[in-house]
């Protein structure tokens, strides 16, 4: 066997098919879109406390209540 031949041959771990070149390819797309969407969901509940805190401060306590009862309703 010659120099030009042993490197050449690759080992079953080095190479990569397209399929699993593909598979993994989705797997980091949806780790991306989960942290993604986990941000999205941090925003919306500080937009969701940051509303309630103005309304706490614009109408009163009372009102605040009055919205936290209607929660289920929506």
């Amino acid at each position: 066997m010659t120099e030009d031949e042993t490197t050449k041959i690759e080992s079953p771990i080095e190479k990569s098919t397209r399929t699993q070149r593909f598979a993994s390819w989705l797997m980091e797309r949806e780790e991306r879109r989960e942290a993604k969407e986990s941000n999205l969901e941090g925003l919306v509940r500080l937009n969701v406390l940051v509303s309630f805190l103005t309304l706490g401060l614009v109408g009163g306590f009372e009102t605040v209540r009055l919205a936290v009862t209607m929660i289920p309703y929506l």
